[in-house]
């Protein structure tokens, strides 16, 4: 099981690290993808937490292959791909900066 998150092509938040502002963005932007996976996720309390992660991880891979994503912009976000597309700030570069 991966660490996964749902994503659009144009946002430039991570959201696995700066969720607040990536979150910020989907919704100004109209998007409200974790509204559209929760609506797509199979979630119940009788569900472990392995579990629930599957399945919104299933929620999301549907998103993304489903003709409801016809320009492609949603995506799948493994923890890995972001940490190449996100590069974490060096803070003692931004310190001397300042």
């Amino acid at each position: 099981m991966a660490d996964v998150r749902i994503t659009t092509a144009d946002n430039p938040f991570n959201p696995f690290d700066d969720f607040d502002r990536w979150y910020k963005f989907d919704t100004i932007h109209g998007y409200n993808s974790l509204g559209l996976v929760a609506r797509l996720a199979f979630i119940s309390d009788q569900l472990s937490e392995v579990e629930k992660l599957d399945e919104e991880e299933r929620a999301i891979d549907s998103i993304v292959s489903s003709e409801i994503n016809v320009d492609g912009n949603w995506r799948k976000l493994t923890r890995e791909d972001a940490d190449t597309l996100f590069p974490k700030q060096d803070s003692s570069k931004e310190e001397e900066k300042a």
